[in-house]
């Protein structure tokens, strides 16, 4: 049986480097839809370091909504994707994780259809697509929509991972679910997100998705690099060899 939205609550995981712009605009609309809805939640916010003042800005977002809703659990410096989720879990109350970015390229108005998908199909995992329906991206150049397709198609090609988009980090887990797959993953930066749902189809977990738009950031810089692009291949490349 399928439980109801009333017995859940959602512990949003926020990573953040550099986003004091971004962060007052992206929890706003958080809670925006997520009190709309009349669900239950809170915002993990992981700051890792940032010299531009996001910790700052998120303490005084904690004052606004109150330490209840906005949960602050900063480290000292970069230490990755995938630990920034394990810290942040460590800390949610919640019984299922969502996770995005912090830099406005995920809009919260697709969290409510997350929500949905999975209580109507008891989903282990609801995953955002790009690649889907009326999904798709704004604000990307020729070349970078370029490397995001080769990178999707040769994924496909060679996991064959029962999922469309590989690399998105827009995902709610049952809280349970996120730890297993946590436990059995490798990668901790870029590469991450693509190994979890590998995993997640290798051990039998179920997975929805939900076609979203992907928006390119609107202030401050993208983190993706050269050396995130070489990571990836040589991950992809592992993951083939090892499942």
């Amino acid at each position: 049986m399928v439980k109801s939205t009333k017995n859940n609550k959602y512990s949003i995981l926020l990573p953040t480097y550099n986003e004091v712009e971004n962060l007052p605009i992206i929890i706003w609309m958080i809670v925006k839809y997520m009190d709309q809805s009349n669900y239950n939640y809170e915002i993990i916010i992981i700051d890792d370091g940032s010299p531009d003042g996001t910790l700052d800005a998120a303490k005084q977002l904690q004052s606004i909504y109150g330490d209840s809703k906005i949960i602050l659990k900063p480290r000292e410096k970069k230490l990755g994707l995938g630990t920034a989720y394990i810290h942040g879990m460590k800390h949610a109350t919640g019984n299922f994780i969502l996770i995005m970015d912090a830099d406005l390229s995920h809009h919260p108005k697709f969290i409510p259809e997350f929500i949905k998908l999975q209580e109507a199909n008891n989903y282990d995992v609801v995953s955002g697509t790009r690649y889907l329906g009326n999904g798709g991206v704004s604000g990307w150049d020729f070349k970078r929509k370029l490397i995001s397709r080769g990178a999707n198609f040769l994924t496909q090609l060679l996991l064959r991972p029962g999922a469309s988009d590989l690399t998105g980090s827009f995902r709610l887990y049952k809280k349970d679910v996120l730890q297993k797959l946590i436990e059995s993953c490798v990668s901790k930066g870029y590469v991450f997100q693509m190994e979890m749902i590998v995993r997640a189809r290798q051990m039998k977990y179920t997975i929805g998705e939900v076609p979203i738009t992907f928006v390119d950031r609107v202030y401050g810089e993208s983190k993706l690099g050269g050396s995130e692009i070489v990571q990836f291949s040589l991950a992809l490349l592992h993951l083939f060899a090892t499942t």
